[in-house]
């Protein structure tokens, strides 16, 4: 009987999806996390009879045939690239792209990555890094006199000493863009890799290019709406249920066939 199995696929389609959304859930306070979503498709379907073949009896064309679906398969689990709303923080090195664009940072390891995490430091010899140490690109040192930092919309960064009145440009950030966003690989703590899907990075100014502008003293909040999840997972727990109930009834059916004397 295929509605044992063809209820299984559904039942790992529905549980995909309450982990995708509890996972959206987990970083609903994840700065510049973006929402996931899992997509379905339907699987192969045994042709029975084939629409637009010839009856045997009649001799006239089938008009729908019998095309029996075998279950569901995982798609995709697409990133919703819709920005967050912008927190204010007050810090003077806290900066979130209005717009389009990502930080570029250096692994350890030496190659690239990309992020929206804007709450940036600097270590102790003053150069700025992530949260987690990786320095931004391009390189970017403040001195250790430095009163204030001043980030423009277009991200030059300026510092203000002591008994100077005219500040120093220190350096500009840049953004970088990609042509299909959704293929970058998550690597996690708020990075992303470049992919064959999501295209080469290309390189520019804030502003430019149709890439955003930094806003200094706000950080991008998660992109996650806590009422549609909560929704959606009413939604995933119900179609699990229902098709554990398909397995059910089709145990009870063979019961009934195994029965008959």
């Amino acid at each position: 009987m295929r509605a044992l199995s063809i209820a299984a696929t559904g039942m790992t389609a529905q549980q995909m999806r309450v982990e995708v959304i509890s996972n959206n859930l987990a970083n609903m306070n994840t700065t510049a996390y973006n929402a996931r979503r899992a997509e379905f498709a339907d699987l192969h379907y045994q042709q029975v009879t084939r629409a637009g073949s010839i009856a045997a009896t009649t001799g006239a064309i089938i008009p729908t045939g019998v095309q029996m679906g075998l279950g569901v398969r995982a798609a995709s689990v697409s990133m919703d690239v819709a920005q967050g709303t912008l927190a204010q923080t007050g810090g003077d090195l806290d900066v979130a792209i209005e717009g389009r664009g990502y930080l570029e940072v250096t692994l350890p390891a030496g190659g690239a990555a990309y992020t929206r995490d804007g709450a940036l430091k600097r270590t102790g010899e003053g150069q700025l890094v992530t949260s987690d140490g990786h320095p931004v690109v391009p390189d970017v040192t403040i001195p250790d006199d430095a009163r204030s930092i001043t980030i423009t919309p277009e991200g030059e960064i300026y510092a203000y000493f002591l008994n100077r009145v005219e500040p120093e440009q220190l350096g500009q950030l840049t953004l970088v863009g990609f042509s299909n966003e959704k293929g970058l690989e998550a690597l996690g703590s708020n990075l992303y890799a470049e992919t064959n899907a999501s295209g080469a990075p290309f390189q520019g100014f804030a502003g430019e290019d149709g890439l955003g502008m930094f806003r200094q003293g706000y950080l991008e909040d998660s992109s996650v709406d806590a009422v549609r999840e909560i929704t959606d997972l009413i939604e995933a727990q119900r179609g699990y249920e229902m098709n554990a109930k398909v397995i059910t009834a089709a145990d009870q059916m063979l019961s009934a066939t195994t029965q008959i004397r």
